[in-house]
């Protein structure tokens, strides 16, 4: 390459290749076929973005054709959101976000929850108009090319009755979409309620997505939870120092330190965030005014929690205690990993009076979610 010439993006394989030669990952070929799929759209959403003038003049009168995208699916631990992680990172499109007008044609990434939070939040704005989801999709026309989409999984109605006339619009404005799940889409919203309104939904992702299946017999997230335990106690000198290596290893160094999470306008802090993985020390999330709804999103959102510094609770921290109770229910419904340092054991930890009984199934609920069983159970988004 001649000085002064740009570099050439990596595709997905040779990104994938280049980690296994440098040790950072290990080769599995259950991973080819989605490998394959990830540099055709590569490749291809390249080849539209160095197109002339001419065609970036005929964009203004004809809308562009979407590159099909792929909607790749199977059981926790098989890597899909590393794959699509690995595509999304090789892109070379200017990050998109959808309140900011910077990016022309470019990527966003999310989780599936939050982007179907934040179009919630526009619809919102746009009340009242005809037709609010073309005009979202029309506000992003311009600006965003591939949409890529985390953990696929759709539990509520409102966003059912929604999702089909959403993609329909992205898909029109010429928006490809990159998407992992734990199930088929087939399957998605299965029994839901009023599941005849989301069919038309299926047959858009069948239609403009590639299906592959991650079949791969590895469990990868259920190999670095259990390479040591996830609970510790007692809390010590090298409880931090513990948490911290946890999060070296479950965040695989992809991971910002430090910061913010914000959930409806309120800032909780954090020692560190990634995608799909969050840490708390107990003070954050737990003390102050924290309530079910917080606890709701961060059980949606993140598939992994690290939690520090759980303290024994008496009759002068039953408030803790209580948001600490709320929080495990909603982790252990959406089958959350925890990994945490505490003062004691699970059945050691409370002593007060008011949450006995409370306490005593958040207790079995701690030691449940220890086991190898929980631990390789798929996250409920």
């Amino acid at each position: 390459m001649a000085d002064g010439d740009t570099p050439v993006p990596l595709t997905p394989s040779q990104a994938y290749a280049r980690g296994v030669a440098e040790g950072r990952w290990r080769d599995d070929p259950a991973q080819y076929d989605a490998l394959r799929e990830l540099d055709r759209i590569h490749l291809a959403l390249l080849e539209d973005s160095q197109d002339g003038w001419l065609d970036r003049l005929s964009s203004f009168w004809k809308k562009p054709e979407p590159v099909r995208g792929l909607y790749l699916w199977g059981g926790v631990g098989r890597g899909k959101t590393f794959l699509i992680d690995l595509f999304y990172d090789g892109l070379p499109l200017e990050p998109f976000h959808p309140d900011s007008a910077r990016a022309a044609g470019g990527k966003y990434r999310t989780h599936f929850h939050r982007f179907m939070r934040g179009v919630h939040e526009r619809l919102r704005e746009h009340a009242g108009q005809s037709d609010p989801l073309a005009k979202i999709a029309q506000e992003w026309r311009d600006r965003l090319r591939v949409l890529v989409l985390d953990e696929f999984f759709v539990t509520d109605i409102g966003d059912a009755m929604l999702l089909g006339r959403l993609l329909e619009r992205l898909i029109a404005e010429g928006v490809t979409l990159v998407t992992s799940s734990n199930t088929g889409p087939e399957n998605l919203y299965k029994d839901g309620l009023q599941r005849d309104s989301f069919l038309p939904a299926i047959a858009l992702l069948q239609k403009y997505c590639v299906e592959v299946h991650a079949i791969g017999a590895e469990d990868y997230r259920l190999r670095a939870l259990t390479r040591s335990p996830v609970y510790r106690a007692p809390l010590d000198a090298q409880s931090d120092a513990w948490l911290c290596e946890r999060w070296k290893e479950l965040s695989a160094g992809s991971a910002t330190r430090d910061g913010n999470i914000v959930i409806d306008d309120r800032r909780i802090p954090v020692r560190g965030r990634g995608k799909g993985i969050v840490w708390f020390d107990f003070t954050a999330i737990c003390e102050g005014p924290r309530g079910t709804t917080d606890y709701i999103e961060v059980a949606r959102e993140f598939h992994t929690v690290l939690l520090g510094g759980i303290p024994r609770f008496d009759r002068l921290n039953e408030d803790a205690a209580r948001r600490f109770v709320n929080l495990i229910d909603e982790l252990y419904d959406r089958q959350v990993n925890l990994v945490c340092t505490a003062s004691a054991a699970p059945t050691d930890l409370y002593t007060g009076e008011r949450l006995q009984g409370a306490f005593e199934r958040t207790a079995s609920r701690l030691i449940e979610m220890q086991s190898a069983e929980y631990l390789g159970t798929g996250h409920r988004a």
